[in-house]
């Protein structure tokens, strides 16, 4: 056997004594079992002359020591379990080495002292396992012992290939042995925990090295468990099944998580078509979004219709007529939207349009007034494709108008709206009524926010029906910077 000395386990005469009479009983009936039986043993034997050869003293003694003391003790385990009852002799032998295994690194033992803990099983969920490690022998252990419980088990001999089979396996838990060569467990286990998919994977490192400044290392970098060489098998089948379950609530959650998102995205893409992404946004993020009532807002309204659009309606078949009306408002709610103004809503050709609510801006008034300048220059090209297909030609008038609304949902607990009600509405609406086409008039109170930054002209005092005082109002003709 190995060196005795402080950097080993204390092996004792013990256990050669006792891999010496699991050898003979294996001479005198081995010849009996199967195939897979003889291969177990012959894989039992390698692992005893492993254990011979390592060599005292060093770094790596202990952790070599506890390699092949695992592959030991699990091919003993398997070949306990699978022996026919008839073979009592050599259960018996491997019994008697199972126990000196088992409490090896706690001193010298003898025949008969340690209860053996062949056949007890924790139930789990079968998991995909990945099991990382360098040497072959405990590779092949940990599949055929994880493979017994329903696991599927898929190996890798360097952290390279087990982070390649990573990326390309749906992995429920890993097993990472910390001594390999070029990439060591260590920078397996931070690489895993840095991505941002496979960080949620539980890893359980299993390690000859008892270090504790090692341990405390690989716990900080997100090892979720750490056993030591050789594990004790009912243990690490606790520790897989704590994984999996981990593993399959946070699959769950992140499927949940994934279903409210898919569930947003189309609340706001089907309540878009009806409502700003403002008001859509409001009422989704905020409990008392969809409470009826408002708030006093200062607003400027935008009003703006085609100009004799129902004589137009009137001399074409109504599919040409929303076809022409769809393709309107369609580039129309673009540039509104652009602007970050709320659509309140289109009354046949007529927009109704706010800018301020739900959300205020400094620049509202500014805003408004370029949205406007957009939506006027954008009617050469509607017009342009009106054109091409023999439809007429639309002109449009804008009007603009700054004040107090009371802005919020409007109706009852069964059928409600977000919308604006008050005086300037009514006001706005008047100014619309005065604009030919190709037109913004904009009224004196928007104006006054602008701080001279539009040319305007033709200033105009308007006596509208349904309001007493006049309303000034100017022509915008656009930016002074233009």
């Amino acid at each position: 056997m190995a060196n005795v000395n402080a950097d080993t386990l204390p092996v004792t005469r013990d256990l050669d004594d006792a891999l010496a009479q699991v050898q003979a009983a294996y001479r005198e009936s081995g010849s009996a079992l199967d195939h897979t039986l003889q291969a177990d043993f012959q894989r039992l034997f390698s692992a005893a002359s492993q254990l011979r050869q390592v060599p005292g003293g060093g770094q790596n003694t202990l952790h070599d020591q506890r390699n092949a003391l695992g592959a030991l003790r699990g091919f003993s385990e398997m070949l306990l379990e699978d022996l026919p009852a008839e073979q009592s002799r050599l259960v018996r032998r491997l019994r008697h080495l199972l126990a000196l295994i088992q409490r090896l690194d706690q001193g010298p033992v003898t025949a008969g002292e340690l209860p053996v803990d062949h056949g007890l099983t924790i139930a789990t969920e079968p998991g995909c396992i990945l099991a990382v490690d360098d040497l072959p022998e405990n590779r092949e252990l940990a599949e055929r012992y994880l493979s017994r419980f329903g696991h599927r088990v898929i190996t890798a001999a360097s952290g390279e290939e087990g982070l390649r089979l990573l990326a390309e396996k749906p992995v429920d838990v890993v097993l990472l042995d910390l001594m390999m060569p070029d990439m060591d467990g260590r920078e397996v286990l931070q690489r895993i925990k840095r991505h941002s998919t496979w960080r949620a994977i539980p890893v359980i490192v299993i390690s000859g090295s008892q270090d504790i400044e090692g341990i405390i290392a690989c716990i900080e970098a997100g090892a979720d468990d750490y056993l030591f060489k050789p594990f004790n098998p009912v243990l690490l089948q606790a520790r897989i099944k704590a994984g999996i379950e981990r593993k399959r609530w946070h699959d769950r959650e992140e499927q949940y998580r994934r279903q409210l998102e898919r569930n947003e995205r189309f609340i706001r893409a089907t309540f878009g078509r009806y409502l700003s992404d403002e008001i859509v946004t409001d009422i989704l993020e905020r409990p008392e979004g969809l409470e009826i009532g408002g708030d006093l807002r200062e607003v400027t309204i935008m009003m703006s219709d085609i100009r004799g659009f129902t004589t137009l309606s009137e001399q074409l078949p109504p599919d040409r007529v929303m076809h022409m009306l769809n393709r309107y408002l369609g580039s129309m709610t673009e540039i509104i939207l652009a602007h970050r103004g709320t659509i309140d809503e289109f009354i046949g050709d007529a927009i109704l349009a706010v800018f301020g609510a739900p959300q205020q801006r400094e620049d509202d008034a500014e805003r408004a007034v370029r949205c406007a300048l957009a939506m006027q220059a954008a009617m050469d090209e509607i017009n342009a494709r009106n054109r091409e297909e023999g439809l007429p030609e639309l002109a449009i008038g804008i009007a603009l108008n700054t004040g107090t609304v009371i802005a919020g949902n409007i109706g009852s607990e069964r059928r409600a709206k977000y919308g604006f009600v008050g005086h300037q509405m009514n006001v706005t609406s008047r100014i619309e009524d005065h604009c030919r086409g190709g037109e913004i008039l904009v009224a004196d109170s928007t104006v006054t926010r602008l701080g001279g930054r539009y040319r305007t002209s033709e200033r105009r005092e308007l006596q509208v029906r349904g309001i007493d005082q006049r309303v000034i109002v100017h022509r915008l003709e656009g930016s002074c910077d233009a």
